[in-house]
């Protein structure tokens, strides 16, 4: 956790420095849709890798996939905290049962 929190810390910062300066500025100054974008090929990848099977892969593209969602939480102005502290209200939930709890879109 302390990890997610240094990171996200470092991503916030960043968010505010010169774009041709900075990858995590410009995919910032690009707005939402290109961030989503970005998470979207991450996501991608992702699913290609655990396809072939080879961890180091998967590992490799998983945390590029969680790298550029501390970007859309920073961009949100969201912190990873609150993202655990979901993750922990759900915890021991049947995923049947939380899913039945919530509300209609």
């Amino acid at each position: 956790m302390d990890i997610l929190n240094a990171l996200a810390d470092v991503l916030d910062a960043r968010k505010q420095q010169d774009p041709e300066r900075s990858y995590v500025a410009k995919l910032h100054s690009k707005g939402l849709d290109a961030i989503l974008k970005k998470i979207g090929e991450e996501a991608t990848e992702t699913v290609m890798a655990a396809k072939d099977g080879v961890p180091e892969k998967i590992v490799y593209e998983v945390a590029d996939l969680w790298f550029h969602t501390l970007i859309l939480l920073s961009h949100q102005g969201l912190r990873p905290q609150e993202v655990l502290r979901e993750l922990e209200r759900r915890f021991g939930l049947s995923g049947l049962d939380e899913k039945a709890s919530r509300p209609d879109p």
